[in-house]
């Protein structure tokens, strides 16, 4: 792979993460890369543009003048949800890496479809799924593969650290709507623990989950979600999520054949057992007793929130040189199987296998978007959503 000296990027979407993405690339927080472009809809946001940055960056109307201008190497989407499939396709089908923003997308046919498009490009693809950077989800994930934890009997995690007002909701049009954001905590707020989760314990076989649909705000996306899955290997879980409590939890607990692990306000605590539970169940003949254990602090998290540059300065280098993405694109469909699983299962009040079926998803969700009677009132004006979807499909 030719070694790219300075990648030229240009940046889709410069709302609230854009313009984050845009002040440290700006900074120069990411060595042999430059933000050059910057694509946005919103005129004012443009003017604004313009006003900070002067000509530093070139500023374009629409997705496809950006594209077809020649004057970037790779792209960043930083755009409502439901919009970040059809951009990373149209850059991949003119020769660009992307980086988008997480979740993937909305529904797993239209990420499917991206990472078809991603693979036939041969371009570098990364998501902006920066918490596997922190060292105790590293930690966590080598204990469970290396087997230090035995065979797994249950999982459980509570996130419900994710407490959100109404005027969080109100504050945005297509937030917490059908067909703005396409789903509620499990899309927007969760999607880093889903993707955690998958990357650490895998996918289950199948899930049953019970989500509630605006039990604590005035929306009509999940609010509140508790599901319970099952794995071929035999063992359990439950995910609990909320924007609803306060204060809230975030608590990972993974039982296996030696012991327990527990991730609980940022430390990691392993009580590891000095015979296999299984073994210990067979051959002791006391009665009451249970096998002994060693109780170890694995690490502290010390380090706060990784870095959304952390991510973007492996994507560069990925570009440049080839070294290993640490979130893949196309691993975005993974967590997306998950929230999907989620809310099918409450939809049809049944068990879901996965993968899911992404055409019965796809139909259900068109459903509630057509059904969707949401107005919402934002920077003076009211907003048909349901409405703004259709015309934008059309």
């Amino acid at each position: 792979m030719p070694d790219i000296d300075t990648v030229r990027i240009g940046l889709l979407g410069c709302g609230a993460m854009g313009s984050l993405h845009a002040r440290y690339l700006l900074a120069g927080d990411v060595p042999n890369a430059r933000l050059v472009a910057i694509q946005d809809a919103n005129p004012q946001r443009r003017t604004a543009l313009h006003e900070e940055h002067g000509d530093r960056v070139r500023l374009f109307d629409s997705t496809e003048a950006l594209l077809t201008s020649g004057a970037v190497d790779a792209v960043m989407i930083a755009t409502p949800h439901y919009t970040h499939p059809e951009l990373a396709i149209a850059a991949f089908d003119r020769g660009l890496h992307v980086l988008v923003e997480k979740p993937a997308g909305v529904y797993t046919r239209q990420v499917r479809q991206m990472n078809e498009a991603a693979a036939r490009s041969g371009k570098t693809f990364a998501i902006m799924y920066m918490q596997r950077l922190r060292p105790i989800y590293g930690q966590l994930r080598a204990l469970v593969s290396q087997g230090q934890i035995g065979a797994l009997k249950r999982v459980q995690w509570t996130a419900t650290g994710w407490y959100r007002s109404q005027s969080y909701y109100d504050a945005n049009p297509w937030r917490a709507t059908w067909a703005g954001e396409g789903g509620g905590v499990l899309l927007n707020q969760c999607t880093h623990q889903l993707d955690l989760w998958q990357w650490i314990f895998g996918l289950p076989s199948r899930v049953r989950a019970f989500c509630h649909f605006g039990r604590y705000h005035e929306i009509e996306v999940e609010d509140d979600v508790t599901a319970y899955l099952e794995y071929e290997a035999g063992h359990t879980a439950v995910f609990i999520a909320s924007t609803g409590e306060t204060p809230g939890t975030d608590r990972l607990e993974v039982v296996g054949d030696r012991g327990k692990i527990v991730l609980d306000n940022k430390s990691l605590t392993f009580w590891e057992t000095g015979v296999s539970e299984r073994q210990f169940n067979r051959t002791y003949t006391g009665g009451f007793g249970e096998p002994e254990y060693a109780r170890r602090e694995i690490c502290q998290d010390r380090s706060g929130d990784p870095a959304h540059a952390d991510i973007t300065r492996n994507w560069v280098q990925a570009i440049r040189n080839g070294i290993p993405l640490v979130a893949p694109g196309v691993e975005g469909i993974r967590s997306l199987e998950l929230s999907n699983a989620m809310l099918l299962s409450t939809w049809e009040d049944d068990w879901v296998r996965l993968p899911v079926d992404e055409d019965r998803f796809y139909a259900l969700l068109q459903e509630r978007i057509a059904r969707s009677t949401v107005r919402k009132k934002c920077s003076h004006r009211t907003l048909d959503v349901a409405q703004s979807y259709k015309t934008r499909q059309a």
